[in-house]
């Protein structure tokens, strides 16, 4: 004689699983949404960083251009390019800022950074990055 399982106990096991499913998958998505915004911020502040630190070793102004509507944030020494970043598309992110640039001086010192807010945020998760007037950047 075979012993096995009969319908009732695979339904039971599969409601059980339905329901697990259900509580766990919101869950889940949160915290995806979460990972990807805090790895936008971090790739963002390190554009902030990139800029910075070209002026002061170029001796030049650099400057950081956002564009919310294509997601983008570009680094620029004067008329040269020296990276362009799609944030937007490469986490699923969506940015708003308060200003679209920032030029930093050759001393690592930022102009029109007065009170820049950037703001990123995918589903139900969002962080904040503020750049002080002297170019310092804080999430």
């Amino acid at each position: 004689m075979r012993r096995g399982f009969n319908v009732i106990e695979i339904i039971i096991a599969l409601v059980i699983a339905a329901v697990l499913a259900v509580i766990v998958l919101p869950r889940a998505s949160s915290f995806i949404d979460g990972m990807e915004v805090r790895g936008a911020v971090t790739e963002i502040e390190s554009l902030f960083s990139t800029a910075r630190h070209v002026a002061i070793a170029r001796g030049v102004q650099s400057s950081l251009d956002i564009d919310p509507s294509r997601g983008t944030i570009s680094v620029l020494a004067g008329s040269d390019s020296i990276r362009t970043r799609e944030v937007a598309l490469a986490h699923g992110v969506v940015l708003q800022s308060t200003r679209a640039s920032i030029t930093y001086a050759p001393t690592g010192m930022g102009y029109g950074a007065g009170n820049l807010s950037l703001i990123v945020t995918r589903k139900r998760a969002a962080d904040t990055i503020f750049v002080s007037r002297l170019g310092r950047v804080r999430h």
